[in-house]
């Protein structure tokens, strides 16, 4: 059957909010399916709300961009110095996700999505993760520099399995190598980009199954994505600036616990 109007405004909803949000995108999209019984939002679909949350990190990050594209244009001029370093920062912070993304683990990873139980326990780990820098007492003072963008980087591959979330993991792992919490976010955003376009790329030989009769909820879920997107990158800011970090740990460890129950009660 079809995706209606109504799945797609979920999904997509969905699909914003929680891209950026610390509580696994991936993870609540598998439970949020099964809860409506959609059998496949199909892979165009997929492309398409991945494409809106894209779109909602690069327009709100447009003026680093701009400057880290302005950085390597000769001359090269002091003043971007701090930006045209971001770039090699963010090509290591992208090559532990590459690896797993194109390794025999990738396979057993996406096992996972036919694994509603397990999906809900791995947002369980995505709760405890998000408490491991208060309890560790790990306060960063440092910027980002190759060691945290790498440290951050292996968080982002294990974010492969849905219910660890990617968001989370990455701004976690920042803050436990001594990065300052508002900059690990920051840098975590931008590791969104390179990782969801590379996502959507590799999937775009699908788009030549689109049918029309679902162009319609698609495109509505794919704006939807974007403008929850962005609200989800304000804020996630606004909770790292104010020290309620923590807060979507506990709605992780809640929702994982209430699904894992659920699910496991009816067999899925």
């Amino acid at each position: 059957m079809a995706m209606n109007f109504f799945e797609a405004i979920v999904l997509g909803l969905v699909q914003g909010l929680t891209e950026f949000l610390p509580v696994s995108s991936s993870g609540h999209l598998v439970l949020t399916q099964e809860l409506l019984g959609v059998d496949d939002k199909g892979v165009t679909f997929e492309i398409l709300v991945h494409f809106g949350t894209l779109l909602s990190v690069v327009i709100y990050f447009w003026k680093p961009l701009w400057r880290m594209f302005l950085s390597i244009l000769p001359p090269f001029r002091p003043e971007y110095q701090k930006d045209r370093k971001m770039i090699p920062y963010l090509i290591v912070a992208s090559i532990p996700a590459a690896i797993v993304g194109f390794s025999p683990l990738k396979d057993s990873f996406e096992g996972v999505y036919e694994k509603p139980a397990m999906v809900a326990a791995l947002l369980i780990v995505t709760g405890v993760l998000l408490f491991l820098p208060r309890l560790l007492a790990r306060r960063g003072k440092r910027e980002i520099g190759y060691g945290s963008a790498l440290a951050m980087g292996v968080g982002q591959a294990f974010a492969i399995l849905p219910g660890i979330s990617r968001s989370g993991s990455t701004i976690v792992s920042g803050m436990l190598a001594g990065t300052k919490s508002s900059d690990a976010a920051e840098f975590s955003f931008l590791m969104a980009i390179p990782a969801i376009a590379a996502a959507a790329v590799l999937e775009l030989r699908h788009l030549g199954d689109l049918q029309t009769d679902v162009l319609g909820p698609y495109i509505v879920g794919a704006v939807v994505a974007f403008v929850s997107g962005l609200g989800a990158i304000y804020t996630v800011l606004a909770a790292i600036r104010k020290g309620k970090f923590e807060f979507f740990g506990i709605y992780c460890l809640v929702a994982g616990v209430v699904g894992f129950l659920y699910f496991r009660s009816i067999g899925a």
